[in-house]
């Protein structure tokens, strides 16, 4: 039952593992920064839930264009330079913030660059891996990625929470620059990773090619389509900071509340990821998705229900706040083998050609509907409060992911052919 480490035997995936434990806990302290921030000088979730509009046009337009210099240039030095864009971007954040500014502006146009250099970096680090492993180790691969990522997700909005009160919020933005080198190293140490195959130009006609191939593999774009149904309708993480202040009695500036509130999902991720030795031998992978995501939505439902059910100010003493917490961890665990499944499928039944495009499209809809959430729920919340959101996006999940069940019967009879080694999945 526990995770599969064989991966960790090859040295080039184990020191990108290892390195971004550190790099994923500082990227995760500017994941708290930035929202917080946000509603610190603007005392509004719809302000918050902005700041996924801003992340998200540069997600999608550089997303898709990363993907495609993943399949004409040089890996390694395409993670080197953005990883390099990345650093500068959050010494960026922290001088604005350590200057006392207080322009929301300036740090939605941060927000902006900085996910600029992350769309690019995502899918040409994803895109790597098979260069790395043998296809048979890529879901195990995938397992372990998630469970580093969301242990980080778990320490990062901890200490942040932790930190906020005692060091100030400007300088979790410095120590997620700092952080950024560990994994900069690891790349560094990586062999040359040119494309294969014929070399184009990475222009438009690049990515169309791309969307092109993903319209003939309805197992593929099915995966994208549930994800989105997901992220956008039952991602409350914009709703945090109010409901951390508000009903669980933080104070505006950021507390134990909010920090916990944050990582809640990636707890549960993180367990679901130490027990996943089981997740490589299933093989009805888009049955187990479809499963996963009506779980998810469940999971909000409860989370809307606890914050509801909450007298305003009732602590993190209380134990609907534990309730809540569950309801998140819940989804993480959920949500943390369904995305290893989908990533699984995009690299195993993509070309090589085609996997860096690929991979900017799975990093648009990953990244991207989360930031459509958040836009989604901020708005919302201010119409109709952070409990009735909450609640109502996990409805909409389990309707939108039945009506996707049907509209994508092959994707539901989607299993992985074990006797073929790297071959491609087939249908039931």
């Amino acid at each position: 039952m526990l995770a599969d480490t064989t991966p960790l035997r090859y040295p080039a995936f184990r020191r990108l593992w290892a390195t971004n434990i550190v790099t994923v806990i500082g990227g995760q302290l500017s994941v708290v920064a930035v929202p917080q921030q946000v509603f610190e000088i603007t005392r509004s979730s719809g302000y918050v839930g902005l700041t996924g509009a801003f992340a998200l046009i540069p997600l999608i337009v550089f997303g898709l264009w990363g993907g495609a210099l993943a399949d004409v240039l040089d890996r390694r030095r395409l993670l080197l330079g953005t990883g390099a864009g990345l650093g500068v971007t959050s010494l960026a954040l922290w001088a604005q913030a350590a200057a006392g500014l207080d322009n929301v502006w300036l740090v939605l146009g941060l927000l902006a660059v900085q996910q600029s250099f992350f769309a690019v970096n995502q899918p040409t680090r994803s895109a790597v891996l098979p260069r790395l492993l043998p296809g048979e180790q890529l879901a195990a691969a995938n397992s372990l990625s998630m469970t580093v990522m969301q242990f980080g997700a778990i320490a990062g909005p901890v200490l942040a929470g932790i930190l906020i009160p005692v060091i100030g919020l400007s300088t979790l933005y410095l120590l997620d620059a700092i952080a950024l080198l560990a994994t900069l190293w690891a790349v560094w140490r990586l062999p040359p990773l040119p494309p294969s195959g014929t070399v184009g130009r990475a222009g438009l006609r690049a990515v169309w090619a791309g969307f092109a191939y993903l319209a003939t593999q309805r197992i593929l774009l099915a995966s994208f389509v549930v994800d989105l149904i997901a992220m956008v309708f039952g991602m409350p993480r914009a709703l945090f900071p109010q409901i951390a202040h508000q009903t669980f009695g933080d104070p505006a500036a950021g507390g134990p509340a909010l920090g916990l509130l944050f990582a809640a999902m990636s707890v549960g991720a993180v367990v679901g990821g130490v027990f996943s030795g089981w997740v490589p031998r299933v093989r009805r992978q888009g049955l187990a998705v479809v499963v996963c995501v009506g779980l998810w939505g469940v999971a909000m439902i409860g989370f809307g229900v606890a914050v509801g059910a909450a007298s305003g100010r009732s602590g993190i003493g209380s134990l609907l706040f534990w309730i809540a917490l569950a309801c998140l961890a819940f989804g993480g665990g959920v949500d943390m083998i369904s995305a290893a499944y989908r990533q699984a499928m995009l690299l195993q039944v993509a070309t090589d050609e085609m996997r860096g495009r690929l991979q900017g499209v799975f990093i648009v809809v990953v990244a991207g509907g989360p930031r459509i959430g958040d836009v989604a729920h901020g708005a919302a919340a201010a119409s109709v409060g952070t409990a009735v959101t909450a609640a109502g996006g996990g409805v909409l999940v389990i309707l939108g992911v039945l009506v996707a069940a049907v509209a994508f019967p092959a994707f539901v009879r989607y299993r992985v052919d074990r006797t073929g080694g790297n071959g491609p999945a087939q249908l039931a």
